[in-house]
């Protein structure tokens, strides 16, 4: 793919009527062809002869990288499927996954960045994003607000890694994201390549499944999971990079990015701290259920009807301050006395312990090129919550 001060040529569009800023002339195909056939001659009779650029069967590249025989191709195929089976979807998420060789590296990816999300943003709360196989297994069988962030951030983070692999190459069956639908006089302006989020939202759609007007809980993870596509859709924005001379805009190269996943994590965050509970009703015309207040009252939200955009949960959660089948519990977590403490040991109160380090100081940066610091003990104080 050719470069173009530093953004990626988007593949496929058209010259239009202008070339940075200069008309393009327009010649029949035989007076072209002509002019190249000149052109082919007057190179022959001028050029030198050939420098040696050898690759592949020629160059000096080790053949066993090449995959020189069927089984060979036969191995890199079903290791692709091993990782697939490997992350235990369901059918179709397998299917799925099998058929694009990038699908499973992404799918890796998001599962990373999503449990690394989750952790960061809940370091300083009673449940920190635990996840270990028992508690996360339990955690899900109930409707918590965690288990809602749990849903929400899943999805988002899925939807952000298939918009990049596509942009960055990675897939088989998408590639940059086109160019919106704009007037053609305009249309010159799109040259980079953004983030697909088109074709990650028709996977991710797809790979999470269809609303289920089943219970309650399956519409509520439904809607969870929309919520986290559409904070990624909320946090596209479209950048552009100027060309020209002493930096006018003559030409200018636009695509669409998506938010740093941080950011994203940071307002599902704040969507989890304001979500709202919520009871089921039934239609009975239809039989069919939807999501609304339950019949008492919440503090601090009253009878607020749920918008597209918020988390929704149906069970109180836990405290999470002793050890059960949903967390580990609180006792020996590391606080922050003027920050957490209080909150994280529920009231039992924290030990300090006193202890010496060494750490860099006085760091300076010496020409050319290296830094040079001095070596400082000091004594801090760790602090962490009593036990029962």
């Amino acid at each position: 793919r050719e470069e173009r001060d530093g953004q990626p040529e988007r593949r496929g569009s058209s010259s239009g009527k202008m070339l940075d800023g200069q008309p393009v002339l327009r010649v029949s195909s035989a007076a072209a062809f002509a002019l190249l056939a000149l052109l082919l001659l007057l190179l022959a009779a001028s050029a030198p002869a050939p420098a040696a650029a050898y690759f592949g069967l020629t160059g000096n590249e080790p053949l066993t990288i090449l995959p020189l025989t069927s089984e060979m191709e036969e191995a890199a195929v079903k290791a692709h499927y091993k990782v697939c089976d490997r992350l235990k979807l369901e059918k179709k998420q397998r299917r799925m996954c099998r058929r694009d060789p990038g699908v499973a590296e992404t799918l890796m990816e998001a599962i990373s960045m999503s449990a690394l999300e989750c952790q960061y943003q809940f370091r300083f709360e009673r449940w920190n994003c635990t996840l270990e196989g028992r508690y996360r297994a339990s955690l899900l069988k109930r409707g918590f607000k965690e288990t809602a962030f749990l849903y929400a951030i899943s999805s988002a983070g899925l939807t952000h890694a298939m918009a990049k692999a596509c942009s960055a190459g990675r897939m088989e069956r998408c590639t940059c994201d086109e160019a919106p639908d704009l007037e053609n006089r305009e249309a010159w302006q799109w040259g980079g390549c953004g983030d697909n989020l088109k074709y990650s939202n028709k996977f991710v759609k797809e790979f999470l499944g269809k609303k289920s007007n089943k219970d309650l809980r399956a519409r509520v993870d439904f809607h969870n999971n929309l919520v986290g596509m559409k904070v990624i859709k909320a946090g596209v924005e479209t950048t552009c990079k100027c060309h020209g001379v002493s930096g006018s805009c003559t030409v200018r190269t636009c695509w669409r990015q998506l938010s740093p996943f941080h950011e994203i994590g940071k307002q599902l965050k704040q969507k989890y701290e304001t979500a709202l509970k919520v009871g089921s009703t039934t239609n009975e015309a239809t039989g069919e259920g939807d999501i609304s207040p339950p019949k008492k009252s919440i503090a601090g939200h009253g009878d607020q009807i749920p918008r597209t955009t918020d988390l929704v949960y149906i069970d109180d959660s836990p405290s999470f301050c002793l050890v059960s089948r949903f967390s580990p519990g609180t006792s020996g977590r590391k606080c922050y006395k003027d920050k957490n403490c209080e909150s994280i040991c529920c009231g039992r109160g924290h030990n300090t312990q006193s202890r010496v380090v060494t750490k860099p100081c006085q760091c300076q940066v010496r020409w050319c090129c290296y830094v040079e610091c001095k070596q400082c003990t000091q004594r801090e104080e760790v602090y962490t919550c009593k036990d029962v």
